[in-house]
């Protein structure tokens, strides 16, 4: 299993991740498998979506905090229900087929950490199922 820190610097944030996964995946030299990505927060998530066009990770950071508000009746006492709510939509992990020493993604698809309670020190387990 491997281990990849990231600091987050916003309340919510979309990091691309997609870089430090494909590198994982060349240093380890697997040309044919299943990467698992999984995070072990509960205020954090992880996905796929478009990276081409940044206005994406925007609109989807906007519409979440439009649709789920900091600031409701929730029954939590930390004051981070908001962020619970979102990392449970995002997920907690992904699973990523690996072909000829690279992801299978599509044209625009890249890997999305989401943090929904920054500015963190956080952290991703990778497991790497090879053939």
């Amino acid at each position: 299993m491997k281990k990849i820190d990231i600091i987050s610097n916003k309340k919510n944030e979309m990091i691309d991740i997609t870089d430090n996964i494909q590198s994982l995946i060349k240093e380890e030299k697997i040309q044919e498998g299943i990467i698992t990505i999984f995070v072990p927060h509960t205020t954090a998530g992880i996905t796929i979506n478009e990276g081409a066009d940044p206005d994406v990770k925007k609109d989807i950071i906007n519409f979440l905090k439009e649709k789920i508000p900091k600031d409701k009746n929730y029954l939590h006492s930390e004051g981070n229900s908001d962020a619970h709510i979102k990392a449970s939509i995002f997920g907690s992990s992904l699973n990523v087929i690996i072909e000829k020493n690279n992801l299978v993604l599509g044209t625009w698809q890249h890997i999305f950490f989401y943090e929904g309670d920054g500015p963190r020190k956080r952290k991703i387990f990778i497991k790497i199922l090879k053939k």
